[in-house]
């Protein structure tokens, strides 16, 4: 008796009864029955996966599409971010950005290119001329740029490319940097706050922002407004210039690479994602072209991928992007074994804890460190999921194009994820 009970409890923990349970359940689920839905869970190691489902069918990723931002910059970049580029010419210094938006960013470190650019004595001149890339990624939707997530993409980003408003009372606000209270215009035919689409003229409505409230708008980005924000925020002239500088540059370091990965990761933040591929290209030598950058990743460190990658903008903002589940959890695999465990699962969001998982999986210690991907009807969770008996599995469980409410379709998810915790 005793050994069959050993028996039973040996095949409790094998691949198979994974992969019989999750089929069943994903087939009787009311809630998943009308979508498309694909899963893979599989060890930290080997190609072989433990339990499938449409694990080979393509999906939109949306943010899932920042693991592979986040592993490109781990290929890329080392513990600390390049800030700058730049050539002493004489009494010039001639500066070019690398992608890096940390520079006077209001939720990253302060950027030790700050610190390097107000002690310079020579005039100052900042050339664009290496970036070869769009304001917005391709299959964006162009008519949210009033929207939060949708910051334009450039080569050097000042403060975060977006103006920050904050409510004072229901009547007044602040917005910083103090630079934009020029631009403000009272409007009684529009609700809150909106940018103008191809000038920074924000009409506001006679009560625009709850007292407390924090709402960041997009601006539209210019070379001559980069030039003008930083002269403003420096207290020092930086003038415009166009030179290809194709000679070898000095580099000055920002912030510490995590801090942007984390922050990428906890609030999903789709600007640091697609700045993090122009920071590849900068890293390799490439221009400033998300294009030319996700190209370089796929050739150099994803050749090995089981399904070709439809990979077209860093955050996932882009309708575009394909992939699969199956490839989501062989680059899980890839990211486990660049990054300590304590460390990667710092970055990531955890269940019931910190970042976008934090109303999901609650109830117990942090088991699931993993992240989100939402869009209108999709839902996707991509991570590490650690069992009752300590066994760390990869995970990427997908859901595209349902129509019920999204809440349903996470609490599904979910309870799975959390059965499968708890039963192997």
């Amino acid at each position: 008796m005793r050994t069959l009970l050993v028996l039973i409890a040996l095949f409790s923990l094998s691949g198979c009864s994974v992969s019989h349970y999750l089929k069943r359940e994903i087939k009787n689920s009311p809630v998943l029955s009308q979508q498309h839905t694909g899963v893979s869970i599989n060890n930290l190691t080997g190609s072989k996966a433990l339990a499938s489902y449409q694990s080979d069918k393509y999906f939109n990723p949306a943010s899932n599409t920042k693991l592979f931002s986040f592993y490109a910059g781990l290929c890329a970049l080392g513990d600390s971010l390049p800030g700058l580029e730049y050539l002493e010419w004489g009494e010039l210094l001639i500066i070019r950005g690398t992608g890096d938006p940390s520079l006077f960013h209001p939720d990253l470190p302060h950027s030790a290119v700050i610190d390097f650019l107000k002690s310079r004595k020579e005039q100052i001149f900042f050339s664009p001329a290496n970036f070869q890339d769009e304001r917005y990624g391709p299959g964006w939707a162009w008519s949210d740029y009033n929207d939060d997530y949708q910051p334009e993409i450039s080569p050097m980003p000042v403060y975060g490319n977006i103006a920050r408003f904050t409510g004072l009372t229901e009547r007044q606000f602040r917005v910083k940097p103090k630079i934009w209270e020029k631009s403000l215009q009272p409007d009684t035919t529009v609700v809150g706050i909106k940018r103008e689409e191809f000038q920074n003229l924000f009409h506001y409505s006679p009560k625009p922002l709850a007292a407390g409230k924090t709402k960041d708008i997009p601006v539209h980005m210019t070379d001559q407004l980069t030039v003008q924000l930083l002269s403003d925020a420096l207290k020092k002239e930086v003038k415009l210039i166009h030179i290809p500088l194709s000679i070898e540059l000095q580099t000055v370091k920002s912030i510490p690479s995590d801090s942007l990965y984390m922050r990428m990761m906890q609030v999903s933040d789709n600007m640091l994602a697609d700045q993090l591929m122009l920071l590849y290209a900068s890293a390799k030598g490439l221009p400033l072209n998300t294009d030319k950058a996700i190209d370089h990743v796929k050739k150099n460190y994803l050749s090995d991928m089981p399904d070709n990658l439809v990979w077209k903008d860093g955050s996932g903002l882009s309708r575009y992007n394909l992939f699969t589940p199956r490839s989501i959890t062989a680059l899980l695999q890839k990211i486990y074994a660049k990054v300590p465990q304590e460390r990667l699962f710092k970055i990531l969001p955890s269940g019931g804890s910190t970042g976008t998982l934090k109303n999901m999986f609650k109830g117990e210690a942090p088991f699931i460190f993993a992240k989100t991907g939402s869009f209108s009807n999709n839902f996707n969770l991509s991570g590490y999921l650690v069992t009752k008996k300590g066994k760390t599995l990869v995970f990427s469980f997908m859901n595209n194009n349902f129509t019920r409410p999204s809440a349903e379709v996470r609490k599904e998810v979910e309870r799975i994820l959390t059965d499968i915790h708890r039963k192997f």
